[in-house]
């Protein structure tokens, strides 16, 4: 159980503080609520540059890390589809120097031409080697442009293009700065052994005086239309292996099918004690690696089955391999006890990682953010509820053919 506050300043910051008399170290997250779904489909990659632009510094601080590092602490962030999160560790007696830094960089971040071209190429050269040059670098991106026809998550973070990047003017950078970066649009979550009236106090004090945005609304998104018909795509590239994925539209974040998704992607994957370890690799040697998961978007997301095949095995065995691991979900022949492991598995996940600070106060933004705080401290019993039954009818409903989009990433022979 997660105990805290919530306030929400004049200006529209909401902020949310947990005292965890546990610890001697405090941490200090702010979201923004914007990712790659926010970006326009002409301009991709905005958002992930901003998380490099908000580490170049300030006009009144030219040097990010050096004021943390003194105050003993650590910092990171990272961006998605849905959101950007910025997060700093330090002991509880210098919190102030991580508020003093985040509320300086909501305002005067360096969005000077010099900053922002060092960026955009440091951007562009991630795009190069992690997505253009690395053995199955575009294999998500092609997956995405073929299940999403219409939202926003039909483009990786990184983008569509380094041209989106290298294209972006100077006058794009600070609209998006200015549209997004402001405390209507953030939620500040703090855990540590601090008082929550102390916590909302220096809160007031460093970003009290922080002008709202409150004229910006974010748009409207195109909802994916329901997929009615299989798809399929097989490229060829430099890899040293076959891979397939299989792919299938689910339910959104706050939907019964989030969790049914989360638990069978466990069962079917969650180990080497797990059905596609034990069946497809160790039983039947078809392939060298295996997996199941969920995207964990805040909308309508994906269940993705990934395998990549042994030199010995064809594509149509591992295909109908995968197929056959679905029918006997659908078919309800899942056991008491490989139900329980996973329960057991998820709950001691949470309440470890209730034990670490970062993790709290990363969640309590995150919670906040999707629109129901409370449900950080729901979960376990929604997890606990879900049956047998349940796993079955969802696997019926949401692994069908007509909803399933496959991708054949071969390797050139």
């Amino acid at each position: 159980m997660i105990k805290y506050e919530q306030t929400q300043l004049s200006n529209g910051l909401t902020v949310i503080a947990n005292r965890d008399t546990a610890s001697r170290m405090a941490a200090v997250n702010i979201l923004y609520k914007v990712g790659a779904r926010d970006e326009n489909p002409n301009r991709t990659g905005l958002a992930h540059l901003f998380e490099h632009l908000m580490f170049r510094g300030t006009h009144l601080i030219p040097d990010f890390d050096t004021p943390v590092q003194m105050a003993c602490g650590e910092n990171n962030a990272f961006t998605n589809n849905d959101y950007t999160d910025f997060y700093i560790t330090l002991p509880c007696d210098n919190i102030e120097t991580a508020l003093w830094l985040e509320s300086d960089r909501m305002t005067g971040l360096n969005l000077s031409a010099e900053a922002c071209e060092i960026e955009k190429r440091v951007v562009i050269e991630e795009f190069r080697q992690r997505y253009l040059n690395q053995p199955y670098g575009d294999l998500n991106m092609l997956l995405r442009e073929m299940v999403y026809t219409t939202h926003p998550y039909r483009w990786a973070t990184i983008g569509i293009s380094p041209d989106h990047i290298a294209e972006a003017s100077i006058e794009e950078i600070h609209d998006f700065y200015h549209r997004h970066y402001h405390p209507s649009n953030a939620i500040l979550s703090i855990s540590g052994d601090i008082a929550a009236e102390r916590v909302f106090e220096m809160a007031e004090k460093w970003f009290g005086g922080i002008k709202p945005n409150f004229d910006f609304r974010p748009a409207a998104l195109p909802t994916e239309p329901k997929q009615t018909t299989a798809r399929r795509l097989e490229v060829e590239r430099d890899v040293p292996a076959t891979t397939i994925v299989i792919a299938f539209h689910m339910g959104n974040r706050l939907s019964k099918d989030f969790y049914l998704g989360d638990i069978t992607s466990d069962l079917l994957a969650g180990g080497d004690s797990a059905r596609l370890y034990e069946h497809l690799i160790k039983g039947k040697s078809l392939f060298a690696s295996v997996n199941a998961y969920i995207s964990g978007d805040v909308d309508e997301g994906m269940f993705v089955f990934t395998g990549q095949l042994l030199p010995t095995t064809t594509e149509q065995d591992a295909e109908a391999a995968l197929w056959e691991e679905i029918r006997q979900l659908q078919s309800g022949e899942i056991s008491d006890y490989e139900l329980e492991k996973v329960k057991n598995k998820f709950e001691a996940n949470t309440l470890f990682g209730e034990l670490n600070v970062m993790n709290k106060a990363m969640n309590m933004g995150y919670y906040s953010m999707i629109g129901d705080l409370p449900l950080i401290n729901r979960e376990i019993a929604i997890y606990r509820s879900l049956t047998k039954e349940q796993i079955a009818d969802f696997s019926r409903n949401t692994f069908t053919q007509e909803n399933s989009s496959t991708l054949i990433y071969r390797a050139k022979r």
